[in-house]
C-alpha cells in the first residue's frame, strides 16, 4: 500500500477519529462507550487485517483529517507490533499516531515501538482519564502533522510558479546579498534584479527576505 500522495493533501475541514484496532469485542465497546461520553468519534475494526482493508479502501482519504489508532499488541492472525511496523514503512504515522493498549508482560515491546515512532502506551487495566488525555494529544498531533503537509503542498505550489531566473534571485537574497552584488553575480541589471525580486515576493506571498528565509527553513524543516 502506499503512502498517503502530498497532492491529496485538502483542506482539514473533518472532524477527528479514533481507529480502535481490538480483536475483543467487549473491548472496542467499552473504548467506544468511553469515547462517546468524551464527544469523541471512534471506528472500531475487530483486527488488524479489516483496518488495512479500511485503509486500502479509503486510500489518501484514510489520512485527510486528524485521526489516532488504539492499538492492541495482542490480537490473532496480523498482531498489532506487525500492523505497526506496515504503518512505519509508510511513513504515515505522524499523520495518524499510534497509542498501544498492552497488558504487563508487553510492556517491554511498547516501549520499544515507542523509540521506533509509536505515540505512546497503555497499560490494562488503564485509567479512563489518563487514556482519553493521551488520545486528545494524539489527536492534535495529527493535526499538527497536516497542517505541515499542507504548508509543504501550498508551498511547493507556488515554488513550481518560478522561474529559473527567480529561483536564481531567490537563492542569492536568502544568502543575504544586496541588489547591487545580485546584479553583478548574474550579469543583469540592477533594475532587473529589483524586478525578479518583487515578482518572487508575490509569488511565495512573502514581503522581505526575512520572511523568505524562514518560510525556506520552516518548509525544509517540515
Amino acid at each position: 500500500m502506499r503512502s498517503p500522495s502530498p497532492a491529496a493533501a485538502a483542506p482539514i475541514t473533518g472532524l477527528p477519529v479514533v481507529h480502535l484496532v481490538d480483536d475483543e469485542p467487549v473491548v472496542r465497546e467499552a473504548l467506544g462507550w468511553l469515547l462517546r461520553t468524551r464527544r469523541l468519534l471512534s471506528e472500531a475494526h475487530p483486527s488488524a487485517e479489516a483496518f488495512e482493508r479500511m485503509l486500502l479502501t479509503r486510500g489518501d482519504r484514510a489520512y485527510a483529517d486528524p485521526a489516532c489508532l488504539l492499538l492492541d499488541i495482542r490480537m490473532p492472525g496480523l498482531s498489532g507490533i506487525e500492523l505497526f511496523d506496515r504503518l512505519v514503512a509508510r511513513g504515515v504515522l505522524p499523520l495518524m499516531p499510534v497509542i498501544f493498549l498492552t497488558g504487563h508482560g508487553d510492556v517491554p515491546t511498547a516501549v520499544a515501538a515507542i523509540q521506533r515512532g509509536a505515540f505512546d502506551f497503555v497499560e490494562k487495566p488503564f485509567s479512563d482519564n489518563a487514556l482519553v488525555d493521551r488520545i486528545e494529544r494524539a489527536l492534535e498531533a495529527s493535526r499538527s502533522a497536516l497542517e505541515a503537509r499542507q504548508r509543504r503542498v501550498q508551498w511547493a505550489a507556488r515554488e513550481a510558479e518560478l522561474t529559473e531566473r527567480e529561483r536564481e534571485v531567490m537563492r542569492l537574497v536568502v544568502d543575504g546579498r544586496p541588489n547591487k552584488l545580485i546584479a553583478d553575480a548574474l550579469a543583469i541589471s540592477v533594475r532587473t534584479v529589483e524586478v525578479h525580486r518583487a515578482r518572487v515576493f508575490d509569488k511565495l506571498g512573502v514581503r522581505s527576505a526575512v520572511e523568505l528565509a524562514n518560510m525556506l527553513r520552516e518548509s525544509a524543516a517540515d
